[in-house]
């Protein structure tokens, strides 16, 4: 099958003929762009201010590209500059090459169009542009992270992926310079950042820049759109799950415009198939499902706003404003019993930027934000109606910060950034059991302040190579500690079609989430955040270095790419299930040897990639197995994604299957007694992983002369309907009397979704 995916496209034609008939009537500019790509297999660069509300109209008739891009420069302010035959950069004024923009990608349509790899080695994501991937009609901003290579995701959640053997809560997500916490609509099942609002996503999984700390592993940058529209832009969808709308317009021509987003669940009025498919996932192993005599009520909402002024050519201020909410309320109702679970989860955040052009060469970015996040459960019993007992689980963070950078050109080859950040974050959490009397089981309140100072020096020479070496020293006032982070990253063009990086970095981590195992009736979020104090729980550190190749010719993309990472200071606790006397935290650390392999062929309108990860972790914690080295829960020792896309027009479908090895587990034997733990630490593994995915969009108009759209699709996850075991856990109640529960959760089963889209 693989093998299938990769050739299809290869074999598919002939030679390319030099000529085609192409035309178009009153086209959107930027659709005329993609329509251009996929006959003359070639691929544009430009910003979008150039495309923005301009339409084409050409007579249908054959044209070279030559021919084709000399009338299109006759009706726009626009030239056109061609790079080995198939790059073209889009630029405003004739004879004013604007080259920049490409220089920094090495590769263009990674996956699909849309998804870009810098010279920096990282990612780019544009969803306003991002081509059909397989399972997804709409350009989910974490789970088109999920197939970049090094990140899998073990229990198929939109925010619960490891990146190079790392674990979740390492991976910082920053949405319009916020820091976010939450982990996802439906308990991480949703992305909780709407695609329809995201203009652009930046994904580091090495050589991060050393204006990003905070998190040891990886870093999801999204931000929405800085440019002012020069007219109302508006559009409507929905899908199995939810509705949603999107507005930008101008408030005042070329100075202030603002965007605003909206998208919530459906669930309380109409539960769909789609959704039962996702519900069964997650409430499946837990009461939820297992009771019949319940009432179950879940909904979400996020939405977000923001206001982009442009006083003059050098000044730029933007304010966002972004708000996630779920919420869950389950009642079980048993004879005179009644029990209730009622959690909600919430992230709220604020930011404000300003951009400072002092010259040509010196430029100024400030930003200010804050970021609120709860997280309150309660487990109530009721008798005769008579509440008798309450249990309570809450989190809360306050993050804080404001920082100040400066970028300075000092000439085309040297450039030089440094920058100030200071971070207050407040984080509390606590677990209350009442019944006749109080118990505070847990309970935790502290705040740390950082400053951060950096630098970063870029050297670029392309007859020899880029270079990008920087630092970042952080000053932790409550715990009195201070870290250094260098970072690293090379770029080298070995000979015409290969191409070298080279990459290093040190990072540390403050936050951190823990396993709450004192009560876990629902299975569901059962991870906290807590602060590091220095003792107990120290400043987490990673350090990794990367070495890798990238090959690209006749349109042929291959990266390969070897890693080591080393993290010290985790925390894990003891497992309960092996010693129910023993249930404190332990300090170990995590090696992890990997490999990154991604290969793609593109031939005219048909694309395939293959993408294989080997990662192999294994964490050593004090106190727990002898002090010997032991498999990583987390590990996924091999993984593969495939898929095969076709766009004709304004057609698209797409195929991919996953396949991955299973995630290691504790082997129990049953007793007299319960289970019997003998055979040591995660020494087995489960079934292998794998599963088929479908999708296909068809974008069209109304009428010649309406400018309303609409677009259509259709994705099935999961189209063999594979019952795959994710996971094999192992719970005890509060009370040590009870037994132990061993609990396998599973994945997504068959899995259809619609969408339809409207835009004018």
């Amino acid at each position: 099958m693989i093998i299938c995916f990769i050739l299809l496209p290869y074999l598919a034609f002939s030679q390319e003929e030099a000529k085609f008939y192409i035309g178009f009537n009153s086209e959107p500019l930027a659709s005329a762009f993609e329509i251009i790509e996929d006959t003359y297999h070639v691929r544009f660069s430009y910003e979008n201010t150039l495309v923005s509300d301009k339409t084409i109209t050409l007579k249908s008739e054959q044209r070279t590209l030559k021919e084709l891009l000399f009338e299109i420069e006759s009706l726009f302010e626009m030239s056109f500059e061609v790079l080995d035959n198939r790059y073209i950069i889009v630029n405003k004024n004739k004879g004013t090459p604007h080259v920049q923009e490409l220089e920094r990608i090495i590769i263009t349509s990674y996956l699909t169009k849309g998804i870009s790899k810098q010279k920096d080695a990282t990612f780019e994501i544009n969803p306003d542009y991002l081509g059909i991937l397989p399972g997804l009609t709409e350009p989910d901003v974490l789970e088109s992270v999920q197939l970049l290579p090094g990140v899998v995701s073990p229990n198929e959640t939109a925010s619960g992926f490891l990146v190079r053997g790392g674990k979740t809560d390492q991976n910082r997500l920053i949405w319009d310079g916020i820091n976010m916490y939450h982990k996802g609509h439906l308990f991480g099942m949703l992305s909780p950042f709407n695609p329809n609002a995201t203009k652009q996503i930046t994904f580091i999984n090495k050589g991060s820049h050393p204006r990003y700390g905070e998190r040891a592993s990886s870093v999801v940058n999204m931000s929405t759109t800085k440019t002012i529209s020069d007219s109302l832009q508006t559009q409507i969808g929905f899908n199995g799950i939810n509705v949603d709308a999107y507005v930008e317009s101008p408030i005042i021509k070329e100075k202030l415009g603002v965007q605003a987003s909206v998208r919530s669940s459906y669930t309380n009025i109409y539960q769909t198939y789609t959704f039962d498919q996702l519900a069964d996932k997650v409430f499946r192993s837990t009461k939820i499902q297992e009771r019949s005599n319940s009432d179950n009520d879940f909904s979400f909402l996020d939405y977000n706003f923001k206001v982009n002024f442009k006083p003059n050519e050098k000044n730029k201020v933007y304010a966002s404003v972004i708000s996630i909410d779920n919420e869950l309320d389950y009642t079980v109702r048993d004879q005179q019993q009644t029990f209730n679970d009622v959690m909600r989860i919430k992230n709220s955040g604020y930011g404000l930027e300003w951009e400072k052009n002092w010259s040509s060469s010196l430029k100024q970015h400030t930003s200010a934000f804050f970021s609120q996040y709860e997280l309150d459960y309660n487990y109530l019993t009721f008798e005769n109606d008579e509440q008798i007992s309450e249990f309570e689980k809450r989190n809360v963070i306050y993050d804080s910060g404001i920082s100040t950078e400066f970028q300075y050109q000092i000439n085309p080859a040297h450039a030089l950034d440094i920058g100030y950040q200071y971070v207050l974050k407040d984080v509390g959490y606590i677990f209350k059991n009442t019944a006749n009397l109080e118990f505070i089981l847990d309970q935790d309140d502290s705040e740390i302040q950082t400053h951060s100072f950096f630098v970063n020096y870029h050297y670029k020479n392309p007859r020899l190579f880029d270079v990008s070496f920087g630092t970042r020293a952080t000053y932790f006032k409550e715990l009195d500690a201070i870290r250094l982070e260098p970072r690293l990253v090379l770029y080298k063009q070995l000979f015409k079609n290969i191409k070298l990086q080279l990459s290093g970095e040190i990072k540390n981590q403050v936050i951190s989430e823990i396993d709450e195992t004192i009560i876990s009736d629902l299975s569901l979020e059962n991870r906290l955040w807590r602060l590091a104090n220095g003792k107990e729980f120290p400043i987490i550190n990673s350090k990794q270095a990367s070495l890798g190749f990238i090959y690209t010719n006749d349109g042929w993309t291959i990266d390969a790419d070897g890693y080591y990472k080393k993290m010290n200071n985790i925390t894990a606790l003891s497992f309960g299930f092996l010693n129910p006397q023993n249930s404190q935290y332990n300090l170990g650390e995590r090696d992890v040897l990997g490999l990154d392999l991604f290969l793609k062929k593109r031939y005219k309108s048909f694309s395939s990639w293959l993408s294989y990860g080997y990662s192999y972790s294994e964490s050593t914690y004090e106190n727990l197995n002898n002090n010997n080295a032991f498999t990583s829960r987390s590990n996924v020792l091999h993984s593969i994604s495939s898929s095969v896309s076709y766009k004709l027009s304004n057609f698209q479908i797409a195929l991919g299957w996953r396949w991955q090895t299973g995630k290691p587990f504790t082997p129990s034997v049953v007793t007299n007694d319960g289970f019997a733990f003998n055979n040591g630490i995660n020494t087995r593994r489960l079934p292998d992983y794998h599963r088929l995915d479908f999708s296909s969009t068809y974008s069209f108009k109304f009428s010649r002369n309406n400018k309303l759209k609409g677009k259509v699709g259709i994705s099935i996850r999961n189209i063999y309907n594979q019952d795959n075991l994710l996971s094999r856990e192992y719970f005890g109640n509060n009370d040590f009397e009870n037994d132990v529960e061993l609990i396998d959760k599973f994945s997504l089963g068959f899995t259809p979704n619609l969408m339809f889209r409207l835009y004018w």
